[in-house]
């Protein structure tokens, strides 16, 4: 009786590996893990913390190029003067994918102001793999990869990360890893900046 059911035992982790490393190996992992983590944060138990950083003595640095998925290159210091929404994110993150729809209606929400703009900005090592991914998304907002590197002010220990950048060129929120920013709350301190 007991080797029987150590037996079960053994079968049922064999089944679970076995599961688990079809995911992996045929790059489904990410998918999975995004879609779960994305019902997660439409829960809203995953809400940005707006306690503002204190990053008073450090301004940010607007120097660097992106490249879009058109090719066009995008000048960091076109934004200066503008409120900016930038988000790192890489085609291999779970988290980064779960919380991209979130962001895509926050930017369908306030796309129309003028001097709020957002920056998804991808980090894989190819520039395809983030260009298709985008491309095989309706997200709404506008993304490109950084091709040419990332300054100081964008360096991050780990992705997703998110930053909001004020007017006056202040990191005014800064927060490493996933959350839901699709909030009223989240979207009036957008738009307050």
């Amino acid at each position: 009786m007991k080797k029987e059911t150590i037996l079960k035992e053994v079968k049922s982790w064999g089944l679970i590996l076995a599961f688990f490393a079809f995911l992996y190996f045929t790059g489904l992992l990410p998918v999975v893990q995004g879609a779960v983590q994305s019902v997660l944060l439409s829960t809203g138990l995953i809400k940005p913390n707006l306690e503002r950083v204190d990053r008073t003595d450090e301004s940010f640095d607007y120097s660097g190029s992106f490249k879009d998925f058109e090719g066009n290159t995008i000048q960091l210091s076109d934004y200066r003067g503008k409120t900016l929404f930038i988000n790192l994110w890489a085609s291999w993150c779970g988290p980064c994918r779960a919380e991209m729809p979130h962001i895509s209606e926050l930017y369908k929400s306030i796309e129309d102001q003028e001097d709020i703009e957002f920056l998804m900005i991808g980090l894989d090592n190819e520039f395809e793999k983030s260009k298709n991914l985008i491309e095989s998304k309706s997200w709404a907002f506008p993304a490109m990869h950084a091709s040419y590197g990332l300054n100081r002010s964008l360096q991050s220990q780990s992705i997703p990360t998110t930053l909001v950048v004020n007017p006056k060129g202040k990191v005014v929120f800064y927060q490493e890893g996933m959350s839901n920013f699709n909030t009223d709350e989240f979207r009036n301190f957008l738009v307050s900046q």
